[in-house]
């Protein structure tokens, strides 16, 4: 009999910001008949441990989280145990600390400040959330009738250390779908490792929930609301996963049976290597194929809207003119041949059409339309226009947005008849965050990643009819960016990179999660690093003031490009 090979990713404990990687191959977790033990029993606390001590214990006793914490309850009183909430743990630096108040100890009480910093929360739809500052939570403590200290005022939930977090708990990727259900998205969420072999049903109960707060008015499931497990995701006797559904929603066309089977079976790439079995009441959903593999659902999951022509290798915006990344010429046309004296651009991401920014009358312009043609201008006066970025399309480019002087948001659209109309984006939320500089749409439009003020945000992309909002912005790795962002791109749907003024931190890749930072590496270049490009499956190019550099992972050399950049420069890729 052929046993499952359930994966969970190398959870690395890593310095400084770094934390769960994503990017590593799954690993076998065990079969459906591991035997785990499920309830072990919690050991007791140090005899004659002192109240410090054991305030530091507690907060590691926090990486069992068997039986709802057994092992953290046994550091408590039993009142305090039994009002002890343990949801969503707020993650905190490595590095805390245990020390006196105040207060001068008693014989049978004393309270001990727990102080550090934070790094953030669990929601509770499990999506990790950023949390910024110092805390200082007083801790009481008290003797028992034989004498020991136990925690009688525990902190409120459970206060987790970074590097028992990355143990304790595994990042997964769920996917929904955008509301024309043309392309899936990525959701990542965080679930609680032991045991192994329950990450599958747990998985399965997050994809039914839906959507996560900051996307839930951005995506879209294919499973009905009233959906339910018919049992829990488990191996079959022949090697498949099998994710067993009911109440998944009425009149299934053969259409949304796809959408389904696609967004499981992307939703449990990351997850294990084996066949994906999707079945509804215990029956198999399509009647054509039983088992699925990811390169199964990839039309359905959209994925050729979202990868870039091989034939489209990038541009530059140099002296005023748009040229070729391939071998620094001016491209056909007049935003080539420099009319436009272009500050900005941006190429849609079929490659057809052209989003120029120019200098005019004392500000700057807009100028939209065929790539080697005559552009446009947009009725949009402002006195700066950030760097263009394109809509999602399922053919050529209708609609491409700018940051305008700063505090609000373009979106221009094509109309019938060919012409282009600027039409204003709710950025409420965004407004009291400061300037906005750069403005990046995700490829699947889903995502917008901002730089305001030199700090970087993230917002859903909300859209309900013709009105368009930017909602739950939150801001990325502040501690370590903070004021010292340059540019942005989007490397993949959920990965941004990022160029700073920092000589530590050049370049780095960063999580939509806000949760993990990677730096690329430092060699070559010099801060600040003005531009940066990126995409899948293309090099990363970045301008520093010495030129035009490329690399293809973090860990490469940065490679000196033979095309010639004036100061100012900035290279892009279609989007």
């Amino acid at each position: 009999m052929k046993r499952l090979s359930l994966l969970v990713l190398v959870l690395v404990t890593l310095t400084g910001c770094a934390a769960i990687p994503t990017n590593t191959q799954p690993k076998p977790i065990g079969s459906k008949d591991s035997k785990a033990s499920n309830t072990p029993v919690a050991p007791e606390p140090r005899q004659n441990i002192d109240p410090f001590m054991l305030v530091r214990d507690f907060l590691n006793a926090t990486a069992n989280p068997d039986s709802d914490y057994a092992a953290a309850r046994a550091f408590m009183t039993p009142e305090a145990n039994k009002n002890w909430d343990t949801k969503n743990p707020t993650i905190i630096e490595t590095g805390f600390s245990t020390v006196p108040t105040s207060q001068a100890p008693q014989d049978k009480t004393q309270t001990v400040l727990l102080q550090g910093n934070y790094v953030g929360r669990l929601g509770s739809d499990n999506a990790f959330v950023p949390q910024l500052g110092e805390f200082r939570i007083p801790v009481k403590v008290e003797r028992t009738s034989d004498n020991q200290w136990r925690i009688s005022e525990p902190p409120l939930g459970v206060y987790m250390p970074q590097n028992l977090f990355n143990t304790t708990y595994r990042r997964v990727t769920l996917y929904f779908y955008n509301p024309e259900f043309t392309v899936l998205v990525p959701d990542p969420r965080y679930v609680v490792i032991p045991p192994a072999t329950s990450i599958p049903t747990r998985v399965t109960e997050l994809l039914i929930a839906g959507p996560g707060d900051a996307v839930r008015d951005t995506l879209v499931s294919a499973l009905g609301t009233e959906t339910e497990k018919f049992e829990d995701t488990r191996e079959s006797d022949d090697g498949a996963l099998e994710v067993n559904l009911t109440n998944v929603g009425k009149d299934l066309t053969p259409e949304k049976r796809k959408q389904i089977v696609a967004q499981v079976v992307k939703s449990y790439s990351g997850v294990t290597s084996s066949r994906v079995r999707v079945l509804v009441d215990g029956q198999q959903i399509l009647p054509d194929q039983r088992d699925y593999r990811p390169s199964d659902v990839s039309a359905t999951a959209g994925e050729a809207l979202l990868a870039l022509n091989a034939n489209l290798q990038g541009m530059l915006v140099a002296d005023g003119s748009i040229k070729s990344l391939t071998d620094g010429n001016p491209i056909k046309g007049p935003a080539g041949a420099g009319a436009y004296g272009a500050v900005s651009a941006a190429q849609s991401l079929d490659g057809s059409r052209l989003a120029v920014v120019s200098r005019a009358d004392g500000g700057m312009r807009l100028r939209v339309g065929e790539l080697e043609q005559d552009l446009s201008e947009v009725d949009q006066r402002a006195t700066t226009l950030s760097r263009p970025t394109w809509q999602l399309s399922t053919g050529p480019g209708t609609e491409v947005w700018t940051a305008v002087d700063g505090t609000s948001v373009a979106r221009v659209t094509r109309s019938d008849n060919g012409s282009w109309t600027a039409k204003g984006v709710n950025i409420t939320d965004i407004v009291p965050f400061g300037s906005i500089s750069e403005l990046r749409l995700s490829r699947d439009g889903t995502r917008a990643a901002l730089v305001i003020a030199g700090k970087l945000y993230i917002a859903s992309v909300v859209r309900n009819n013709q009105d368009v909002a930017l909602r739950s912005p939150r801001q990325l790795q502040p501690s370590i960016l903070d004021g010292s962002v340059q540019s942005i791109d989007w490397l993949s749907q959920d990965v941004l990179v990022v160029s700073s003024s920092l000589p530590a931190w050049p370049v780095t890749k960063i999580y939509t999660d806000g949760y993990k930072m990677d730096r690329y590496s430092q060699s070559n270049l010099t801060v600040p690093v003005r531009s940066v490009a990126a995409a899948a499956a293309r090099q990363v190019q970045v301008i520093d003031p010495s030129g035009l550099w490329s690399a293809s992972d973090i860990t490469d050399v940065w490679k000196s490009s033979a095309i010639r950049v004036p100061e100012g420069a900035l290279v892009f890729y279609p989007g």
